[in-house]
């Protein structure tokens, strides 16, 4: 049986172009920190070391269950799609993006049932067949959002503020306000596939009771 997170995790990936409240519960990842401008080709870089290692995990993985006999038992599962946590730094002007001012840590979500173990046989096999500097960079950590608002945004990064006072209005309207500075951001599109005014990314921050 093979696990699709697009129909198991529904409420945190089925997401609506209308803000809606949710309580993200622990969710393990692979991660790298970065500062600076995501169209530079270290981004690029990081993100591709991840995607190797997200596709040596499932491979490892499927090899290991390979034999399994019982037809109910998890022996394969879709990689999800990258994430990224984005803030500016306290000293850029907080009403206008500047990019090379950007912090951030990208990341892959990954199974339950994936292991720590599994994660360093994955990367070592990984280090060999596709070498890349990054690697050394990439852990292996939990993380937890807690209590959320998110919305889908349909069209350009560059676009992405309009979504994003969607998301303070709701807030607003429900007496919440940000916790953190920090937003989180989901890439359900390939965007080297897809027409920048068609992709989909979700738009997540945490929040708390006013």
């Amino acid at each position: 049986m093979k696990y699709e997170w697009r129909k198991a995790e529904k409420e945190i990936y089925g997401v609506k172009t209308q803000p809606t409240i949710l309580e993200v519960k622990r969710q393990q990842f692979i991660t790298i920190k970065g500062q600076g401008n995501p169209n530079d080709i270290e981004f690029s870089n990081q993100v591709s070391a991840l995607y190797s290692l997200a596709y040596g995990i499932k491979m490892a993985y499927k090899k290991a269950k390979k034999d399994e006999m019982d037809s109910q038992a998890i022996t394969d599962f879709t990689v999800f799609p990258l994430e990224g946590l984005w803030q500016q730094e306290e000293n850029a002007k907080q009403d206008q993006l500047v990019k090379d001012r950007l912090s951030y840590k990208i990341m892959i979500q990954q199974p339950d049932f994936i292991s720590q173990e599994l994660f360093l046989e994955a990367l070592e096999k990984v280090r060999i067949k596709k070498p890349n500097p990054f690697y050394d960079e990439i852990s292996f950590e939990d993380i937890t959002d807690g209590k959320s608002i998110q919305v889908l945004h349909i069209g350009s990064y560059d676009d992405e503020p309009e979504s994003f006072a969607k998301l303070d209005a709701f807030a607003k309207k429900h007496n919440l306000q940000r916790s953190s500075q920090i937003h989180r951001e989901i890439y359900l599109s390939n965007a080297q596939r897809t027409a920048k005014d068609k992709l989909k990314t979700i738009l997540r921050y945490q929040v708390k009771e006013i």
